[in-house]
Order: structure tokens, then C-alpha cells, then sequence
């Protein structure tokens, strides 16, 4: 099937009778997703990484070498192939982009605002805002797409594809700017030279040109693409210290409770504003409420700030999406 033919099915579903709809609700609804199954085996890696840099010879010495391989190569390549081969029709989910990017300026913008509210900005360090302020917007894509492909299928993965093409970029420079900014640094050198921001627009670019990677090396990359994952995990969790997390409390509630609470309030709002279908729907609840992207504690340390906190968010974000899931998904009752 084609990706037009597909997203022509998603417009009809969108067009069906109010009865063709709540049968579809009730359909999906009726399915059970194992949200601890799925994010177990993030949280693992996280704890996984936690001991064996605490009781075992492979310290911080040996994870700080870790980390710039991380950043560096692999979460590049990572941004890259997920990019390039997703199928992105922008004019036959003109809705759902409009809402996914509306709902990320307000995920960006609500980060930002945090220092200069009134009684907030004497409770919170700006330098720790600088680097976790990404906590807030950023998302984790494996688990969102094992997420759709449960929930969904086929045409649920295309969808959030989309949605990961046109915000993937826009949230990495929302995650870059502020640590620049804050450090004092170009920020569009800091763009410029940023791995992540270079593997975002390499994989729009090659996907907008019909680039595809070739047969014979797509299991190499994607192979990289999973290592990425499991090592930048591994890499939060040698970095974890919690006691970061209970000097800058204020903090921490704020961030994840725009990442867990307020973003699917603001999702199923923009469904309704902008008429989405039942599938659509589906997709930008559950965008909106998983838990934050694992790079955002190696792009903080490599950056020169505090990762350990990031680390701590990034492992407390895990754990909360048990509860913001079932929650986005819960407010289509």
C-alpha cells in the first residue's frame, strides 16, 4: 500500500458518520496497552547503567568516553535514518501538522517562561532551567512508536512519522537555544555545529530529495540507530544524582507537569479546534504525553552543563508516562 493510498484512508476515516466514529473509539478503546511493558525496558537500561558505573570497574572514567560517542555519531545517525525514512505527505495531514506544531511552540514556550514568572523565577536557577527546559517539549520517538503501532497500526506509524519530521527539528533548536544563550555562545554557531541539529535537517533534506538509504546498508544504520538508544540511556543512568533533583524541586514539578499534565490538555484541546479524526486524535494524545527524549541528558553534559539533573528528569519522565499515557488517552471518554 502507498503512503498516498494510506493517508487517503485516514481522510475518509476522518470524514465517516458520527456512528462510524464512536465505533472506532470504541474499538480502540477496547484494546489494552501494557504501558509498563513498554517503558521497562528504557527505565531498565537507566538503572542498568545507574549500578554498573557504582559497583563495578566501568566507572564515570569510562562513560565519559561514552557519551561524546553518543552525541557525536550515534544519536546523529539515529535522528537521521528515522527522518529520511519516514514517509512525510504533508498536504494530507495539513490538521494533524498544524496542531503537532502548535502544540510544540507551546510546550517550547511554556519551558521558557518559567524563569520570568512572578513568583517562580526566585525559586528557580537559571542555569539548571538552561538545560532542562527540553525536558518539558522533547519526546521519546521509540517509545511513541511502539505506542501508535499498538494503538493504531500501520496508519497510526505514518502519522506520527509526520508529526516527528516536522517537530524533531523545531524541538532541537528549542533544546539548543536556551544553553547557548545562557552560556554565552553564538547560537547560530551553536546550531551550526550541533550533531543533532546537522543529523535533523541531513534526514529532511534526503527525505524531501527521495534519498533512500540503500538495502545493503540499512541494517548497519538502523544498528547504530539502536545502539544509540540503549547507551544514551545506560549513559543517564551512570550520571543519575538525585540529590540534584531535591535542590531544584520547583523546578522539576514544573517541567514535568507540562510534559505529563498540561501538553495532553493542550493536545486534546488542538483536536477539537482543529477537527481532527478519531486517528489523528489517538496519535497526538499519545504524542503529547510520553516521556522525554533520552538525548537530552548527553546533549546538557556535552554542552558543559548539569547532566546528572538531566538525568534524573529524563528517569522520573520514564516513570511518569505509566500515569500521563492512559491519562491523554484517558480525556477521549
Amino acid at each position: 500500500m502507498t503512503t498516498c493510498h494510506c493517508f487517503s484512508i485516514l481522510h475518509q476515516v476522518g470524514a465517516c458518520s458520527q456512528w462510524a466514529g464512536k465505533k472506532l473509539w470504541l474499538h480502540w478503546y477496547s484494546q489494552r496497552v501494557n504501558y509498563a511493558q513498554l517503558l521497562f525496558p528504557d527505565f531498565s537500561l537507566i538503572l542498568i547503567g545507574y549500578l554498573i558505573c557504582r559497583y563495578t570497574a566501568l566507572n564515570r572514567t569510562v562513560w565519559a568516553q561514552v557519551e561524546p560517542l553518543v552525541y557525536y555519531l550515534f544519536f546523529p545517525v539515529l535522528l537521521f535514518h528515522s527522518i529520511a525514512k519516514s514517509p512525510l505527505d504533508l498536504g494530507a495531514a495539513s490538521s494533524l501538522i498544524a496542531a503537532g506544531l502548535t502544540l510544540a511552540v507551546s510546550g517550547i514556550a511554556m519551558a521558557y517562561a518559567l524563569p520570568h514568572l512572578p513568583w517562580f523565577k526566585q525559586h528557580i536557577d537559571t542555569r539548571q532551567h538552561a538545560a532542562s527546559a527540553q525536558i518539558a517539549f522533547r519526546f521519546n520517538s521509540y517509545i511513541g512508536l511502539a505506542i501508535a503501532d499498538r494503538l493504531v497500526g500501520a496508519p497510526g506509524l505514518l502519522l506520527l512519522a509526520v508529526l516527528m519530521g516536522v517537530c524533531i527539528p523545531l524541538f532541537n533548536v528549542g533544546a539548543v537555544w536556551p544553553m547557548a544563550r545562557h552560556g554565552q555562545r553564538g547560537f547560530v554557531r551553536e546550531l551550526v555545529r550541533n550533531p543533532l541539529i546537522i543529523g535533523t535537517v541531513a534526514g529532511l533534506a534526503a527525505n524531501l530529495l527521495g534519498f533512500k538509504i540503500p538495502v545493503w546498508a540499512d541494517p548497519t544504520v538502523s544498528r547504530i540507530g539502536a545502539a544509540s538508544l540503549a547507551l544514551g540511556l545506560m549513559a543517564a543512568g551512570a550520571g543519575l544524582q538525585f540529590g540534584s533533583l531535591a535542590r531544584s524541586r520547583t523546578l522539576t514539578v514544573s517541567l514535568l507537569s507540562i510534559r505529563h499534565f498540561i501538553l495532553p490538555l493542550v493536545a486534546y484541546g488542538l483536536s477539537l479546534l482543529f477537527g481532527l479524526s478519531p486517528v489523528q486524535t489517538i496519535v497526538l494524545l499519545a504524542f503529547s504525553a510520553l516521556p522525554t527524549s533520552p538525548s537530552s541528558y548527553v546533549l546538557a553534559t556535552r554542552m558543559g552543563y548539569d547532566g546528572a539533573y538531566v538525568a534524573g528528569l529524563v528517569t522520573l519522565s520514564t516513570l511518569l508516562g505509566l500515569v500521563s499515557l492512559p491519562f491523554a488517552l484517558g480525556l477521549v471518554r
